[in-house]
């Protein structure tokens, strides 16, 4: 079980647009964004329901990754990739 996770981004803004479009359905939104003083000044922000469980911080790249992500229905699944690939995601297969 993931209690929590986090993913370097190179581009916090644009990250940040296409994650707030695909947890919508999810019922998950950005709850925090830690503070630049205490991050070195890179933008860091975590992402859930009732508390953060998914981060992005500002950084270099790494190689890629694979995440899950609980839903409670299918139906949510479903909304949650209409609204990924509609804010510019792609299938991986």
């Amino acid at each position: 079980m993931i209690d929590h996770t986090g993913i370097p981004v190179t581009d916090f803004d644009r990250a940040k647009s296409f994650y707030d479009e695909a947890f919508a359905p999810l019922g998950a939104s950005l709850l925090m964004m830690v503070p630049a003083e205490h991050t070195g000044g890179a933008k860091v922000g975590g992402y859930g329901r009732e508390r953060p469980v998914f981060w992005l911080h500002e950084a270099a790249a790494g190689a890629g990754r694979h995440y899950a992500f609980a839903a409670r229905s299918r139906a949510e699944v479903d909304a949650f990739y209409e609204a990924a690939i509609a804010a510019g995601g792609r299938d991986n297969g």
